[in-house]
């Protein structure tokens, strides 16, 4: 019976498979990149993550903590210098990547690389506020291109001319209000 020995496997025995997952950790964070075994990578992925919070928070219990899953101080060391100078300050978790490779030569095994992340998180709102304003950016020239392309109709030509004019006539105005605003100062 297992009792208590949660995680998989891995094909070794409890002891091997933390000692591993040790190794594993302590290369990645050495590393910020690291090629293995898809279910290692997945197996490991909570301890980082843990280690990142706990480095967020900060705090000398946290650096214990740190110490004790690593086994190594220099590398807790730098890993809590590094949150302290924002590297993951605004994302709320996540703070690891999982490519996929492809299977292994001699085996077959799903291999990957894992690694972490440093960009900077940008909220979902952000984002799409964003690609709205792409978006509508893209579309403005290709309004104006289709415009200009059609117009073969004389009644089309003449409304292209009333648009111009009011164009003129508006930046006309607008220069007309930075005088002033110039003047009033």
């Amino acid at each position: 019976m297992r009792h208590h020995y949660k995680g998989r496997k891995l094909g070794t025995d409890w002891s091997h498979t933390q000692a591993m997952k040790k190794s594993l950790v302590r290369a990645l964070f050495e590393n910020d990149r690291i090629k293995t075994i898809e279910m290692r990578a997945k197996e490991i992925r909570p301890d980082v993550d843990r280690i990142i919070t706990w480095a967020k928070r900060g705090d000398l219990h946290s650096r214990r903590l740190a110490i004790a899953k690593l086994g190594d101080k220099e590398l807790v060391r730098e890993i809590f210098e590094k949150v302290e100078q924002g590297m993951w300050k605004d994302r709320p978790g996540g703070y690891t990547r999982i490519m996929k490779l492809g299977p292994r030569k001699g085996d077959g095994a799903p291999m990957v690389i894992m690694e972490l992340v440093t960009e900077p998180c940008v909220p979902k709102a952000k984002r799409q506020a964003a690609a709205a304003e792409k978006a509508a950016a893209a579309a403005a020239p290709k309004a104006e291109e289709k415009a200009e392309e059609v117009v073969a109709d004389p009644a089309e030509e003449v409304a292209e001319e009333k648009v111009e004019e009011t164009v003129e006539a508006a930046a006309e105005e607008a220069a007309e209000a930075v005088e002033e605003e110039k003047k009033a100062e």
